[in-house]
């Protein structure tokens, strides 16, 4: 069987992702800090890295037929200071830097490097369009330069560090991934909250535009990756059909609410008041292309909106 290795193996995307690698008959080697850590799944083992003192298992890099690259401190989970900023940055790049020495000091036969980066590359709004319905005139596509803000300057910096793979010819994918939904954890599980009240918690005006994938997709996505070899660069990890929140946020409600919910917008200034810079990321609108996904064969099972609601609602665990 095919042996994946996974950073990030434990963090929302890995748990789901090695569970459909092993469905898929991989053997999955995560990397961890915890010397002490089993499965009962017998597809699935743990090896020994430390970033901070550029450590890693040369066992675990000579067992890889391919290496998906997930880790990374949690952009959302902190308040923005210098220091955490700091480590959203240095939790990438230092990461990355410490596969590329074991790849070059370890004989090994990994095949490709399948990188995770974020549609934060993408910081600049594009203008509404006048239908009021918040879908931009403009799809960020691959090509589209980095922002100049923090995250846009994260990914630039995210994806650079990984991109020496490249020279030791090993296959690079990277997927730019939009917000992630799952019933795990994540921005749904932080959507759903408020309707456990009777509250359908709109942000801000609630026209900003969000590029978002299932988790089942996403885990798919990676796994396409893997098996096809024309596959490289980068790609944006979004569904086809981008949504505002307040549409999001009012199917949601009633999908799980029936008819006995109430609409309320949480004002901005109250979202910079609690998250701080944070919010920016939270107002901004994004309408990013998977044009260049679909065209290397690649299909959704919850292309829309409506779709994948139902299956989450469905699978409430």
């Amino acid at each position: 069987m095919p042996v994946v290795l996974i950073t990030g193996g434990t963090g929302l995307i890995g748990k789901n992702l090695t569970r459909h690698l092993t469905n898929n008959g991989y053997e999955v080697i995560i990397l961890s800090r915890s010397l002490d850590k089993t499965s009962e799944n017998e597809k699935i083992t743990f090896a020994n890295w430390n970033i901070d003192e550029q450590q890693i298992d040369g066992d675990a890099i000579a067992k890889a037929d391919y290496i998906i690259h997930l880790a990374g401190a949690g952009v959302m989970e902190k308040k923005w200071t210098k220091k955490y900023k700091k480590e959203i940055v240095e939790s990438r790049t230092k990461s990355s830097e410490l596969l590329i020495r074991a790849l070059q000091e370890n004989t090994n036969h990994v095949k490709a490097i399948i990188s995770a980066s974020a549609i934060g590359w993408y910081s600049l709004t594009p203008a509404l369009s006048k239908n009021g319905e918040g879908v931009t005139n403009k799809s960020f596509i691959e090509g589209d330069p980095s922002g100049k803000d923090f995250l846009g300057e994260t990914c630039r910096l995210w994806e650079e560090s990984i991109e020496p793979v490249t020279k030791l010819n090993k296959r690079l994918v990277k997927f730019r991934t939009g917000i992630v939904l799952s019933n795990e954890g994540g921005a749904f599980a932080e959507f759903k909250k408020p309707l456990r009240f009777g509250i359908a918690a709109i942000l801000g005006g609630g026209k900003q535009v969000l590029s978002w994938i299932h988790i089942d997709d996403l885990c798919r996505m990676f796994i396409y990756a893997i098996e096809n070899e024309q596959s490289s660069g980068s790609y944006n990890a979004v569904a086809p059909l981008p949504v505002n929140n307040k549409k999001l946020i009012l199917k949601l409600a009633k999908m799980m609410r029936g008819q006995f919910y109430i609409p309320v917008h949480v004002p901005q200034f109250l979202l910079k008041l609690i998250l701080g810079e944070r919010s920016t990321e939270i107002l901004k609108s994004a309408t990013v292309s998977c044009e260049k996904i679909k065209a290397a064969g690649f299909t959704f099972l919850y292309p829309s909106i409506d779709a994948a609601l139902k299956k989450l609602t469905d699978n409430k665990s």
